[in-house]
This record gives C-alpha cells, sequence and structure tokens, in this order.
C-alpha cells in the first residue's frame, strides 16, 4: 500500500513539473532547470562519486576545477530534464537561439549509400535524448532506442510518450532487458538503424579498460556488428547553449575481422572506450560523471 502511495506521488510530480515545463518557452525551461540543478546537486551524496571518479580518471585538475565540472554536470542534467518536453519543436540549423545542427553530413551521406542496418553509438553527453528525433530528420528509418526503462511504470509511461512525441512515429523503444534485446535484434536483422547508449557499467559485460583503468563495458554492440556485419558510427552531442547543440557524426569504427569472435567483440568495445574517452577529455562537464562507472576497489569514495 505504502509503495503504490509513493508511486501514485512520483507520478503525479513528474506530471506537474513537466506541465510546468511545457508552459515555458525552452530556453527560461533550459536555464530554470540549469539553475537549480548546479544549485542543489552539488549538495546531494552522489556527487561524491563524481568527484572520486574525476580524482582518478583526470589527476591532474585541481580541487577547484573539479568543483566547476561537477557543477557543469549537474547544470546540464538538469537542462536535459527542463527541455525534454520540448525537443520535438526545436528546429534545425537555427542561426540563433534553440535549436540543433548536424556535423558530419558526408558520413551520412555515405552511410544512406550503403544502405542496410547501421549502429550510431553514443552516450550520457549533452542531451542525449535528441539522438532519436536527429535520426528520424535524417532519414534513418525505422530507427530504434535502447533504453533504461524507470522503476515507477506509470512514469516510465509518461516518459515513454515524452520519448516518442519527440523522436516522431519511426522510433521504435526497446527498453534493456531480454525482451527489449530480442525486439532489437529483429530490428537490425530486417535493416534498421539502431541507437544505442553504451557507457555505463554492465555487470555483466566484458572488461575493458576507460581512462587506463578497468571498467566493465555492454559488449551486445560489438557482439551485433560483427553478427550483422554493420557499420559502427560514433556521435556525440555537444551542448553549446540553452537547448542548442551541435550533433556531431563521426566515420564508422573499423568492424574487427580477426575470426576469433571474443577477441573481435573485445576489440570492437575497446574501440567504443576510446571514443568515449576522448569525447570527454574534450568536455568534462557534459558527461554523466555521477555513476559509479568503476569498480568500488579501483575508484574509493
Amino acid at each position: 500500500m505504502i509503495n503504490k502511495i509513493l508511486h501514485a506521488a512520483e507520478i503525479a510530480l513528474v506530471r506537474g513539473l513537466l506541465a510546468a515545463i511545457r508552459a515555458l518557452p525552452v530556453t527560461t525551461a533550459s536555464n530554470l532547470g540549469g539553475a537549480i540543478a548546479r544549485t542543489i546537486g552539488p549538495l546531494l551524496p552522489v556527487s561524491r562519486v563524481a568527484q572520486a571518479n574525476l580524482r582518478a580518471a583526470l589527476p591532474a585538475l585541481d580541487h577547484a576545477e573539479g568543483r566547476r565540472i561537477v557543477r557543469g554536470v549537474w547544470d546540464n542534467l538538469g537542462r536535459n530534464f527542463a527541455e525534454f518536453p520540448h525537443i520535438g519543436n526545436l528546429p534545425r540549423d537555427s542561426v540563433a537561439g534553440p535549436g540543433w545542427c548536424i556535423e558530419g553530413l558526408d558520413v551520412l551521406d555515405a552511410l544512406h549509400a550503403r544502405g542496410g542496418p547501421v549502429i550510431f553509438v553514443s552516450g550520457h553527453f549533452g542531451n542525449w535524448e535528441m539522438w532519436p528525433r536527429v535520426a528520424s530528420e535524417m532519414g534513418f528509418v525505422p530507427n530504434g532506442l535502447i533504453y533504461r526503462a524507470a522503476s515507477n511504470k506509470g512514469v516510465d509511461t509518461i516518459l515513454t510518450g515524452l520519448r516518442k512525441n519527440a523522436a516522431g512515429p519511426h522510433t521504435k523503444l526497446f527498453p534493456k532487458g531480454a525482451a527489449g534485446a530480442r525486439s532489437a535484434l529483429l530490428h537490425i536483422k530486417i535493416g534498421g538503424c539502431l541507437l544505442m547508449l553504451v557507457d555505463q557499467k554492465m555487470n555483466d559485460g566484458i572488461l575493458a579498460q576507460l581512462f587506463g583503468m578497468p571498467a566493465m563495458s555492454p559488449s551486445a554492440l560489438a557482439g551485433l556488428a560483427l553478427r550483422f556485419n554493420c557499420p559502427v558510427v560514433p556521435a556525440v552531442c555537444r551542448r553549446i547553449g540553452p537547448a542548442r547543440f551541435v550533433m556531431r557524426v563521426e566515420p564508422p569504427l573499423q568492424v574487427p575481422a580477426s575470426g576469433d569472435r571474443t577477441r573481435d567483440v573485445a576489440a570492437m568495445t575497446q574501440a567504443v572506450n576510446d571514443r568515449f574517452e576522448a569525447w570527454i577529455r574534450e568536455q568534462p562537464d557534459q558527461w554523466l560523471w555521477l555513476h559509479r562507472r568503476w569498480p568500488k576497489d579501483v575508484v574509493k569514495t
């Protein structure tokens, strides 16, 4: 009974917040979300995880710079939440103000000419919720997104509705888990485009390096690429202002073909982590440092 009451309260809170955000212009919503999150977030215990991660991964940073980055992480996270209901209305190639543009159109043109399935690999950079919308508008349909479902089913229904509204009717959503994995496999098999965020810890993944430290990493992406011989295309979202983004698409990673599947999966997984590390070093305040990416005996809080 208590859980039902708490879940109902959580649903009501999320609905109320989203209704209030929708009523605001997107720039105002983004600025407000960022201000609240960067004020409150650094005071929360989870920020100690981010500080520990930063000390281990980027030891040359001084304490003040580490605090600045953590505030930036919270600022970006707050902005992402406040921008979520507005994503479907953000214009492409706006000269000023909210909107998004693409870098790497030549890569996308080559993928269209090639045809067949493609995997876009990204992580929690900038506003990562933009990618389904961008993929649809760039003609990669049908596209599918593997996402982590919220534990509260009512909240998950709300967030799923927002994602579908933002991405358009050609996007399929696959929740993480056995059923979602089977659906994603079929989607790739019939030539679809799959969007995968694989920068977080996966306990049942494989061991790879990130910032020179062991990090359990998802291997499903590499397995799919090898099985279907499809391109793996790194794609990163960069925030350049309130609700304003550069969506950068890079040339496909080379798919290993040694004939040793275990070795090839490991090599592809490491190549993906190497791209993540490069992106993080470019703008560390736009990555989600708040999760325990490395083992506790490696990074101590």
